[in-house]
């Protein structure tokens, strides 16, 4: 599934760092973040949320939550968070389907091999809920400041 400009957020629940149930619909109020990362605690993966965090502030001047999901368990999620002082909500998606939800969960190729990974990507949600901007295949420098723009633009 691929997500549009104007859907809705899917209906989808992972569990949040500490395995609570984080259902991305009860976001709907207030704008938010949703964004895809491949791996906790990998070099990527630790800017990308370290970024985010450091701009947590303004995320939340603007009334914006970030959620930020893996395939990771909650207890790794724990340990990321708790490794880097991250404020970002991380949420584990043990079984898939937030990223098939998405479309995130994609075929990639390293060295000739192919298998299915987490595309890194970021989806902002207007108050209402509907999908208001996506980024597939992020670049991590910068991107979290291009997210906080596109929110101000909200």
């Amino acid at each position: 599934m691929t997500l549009k400009i104007g859907d809705p957020v899917p209906a989808v629940t992972p569990l949040d760092a500490d395995g609570a149930p984080l259902p991305l619909a009860g976001l709907v109020g207030k704008p938010f973040v949703v964004y895809f990362y491949p791996k906790a605690d990998t070099p990527g993966c630790t800017t990308e949320a370290q970024d985010f965090t450091r701009l947590a502030d303004d995320f939340a001047a603007h009334g914006a939550q970030v959620i930020a999901v893996s395939r990771d368990t909650p207890a790794k999620l724990c340990k990321f968070r708790d490794k880097y002082g991250l404020t970002v909500r991380l949420a584990a998606d043990a079984d898939e389907k937030t990223c098939e939800a998405f479309g995130t969960w994609v075929e990639k190729s390293m060295y000739g091999r192919s298998y299915m990974g987490v595309e890194r990507s970021t989806f902002l949600f207007g108050a209402d809920g509907r999908l208001a901007a996506e980024w597939r295949g992020v670049k991590v420098k910068g991107h979290a400041e291009a997210v906080l723009a596109a929110l101000q633009g909200l």
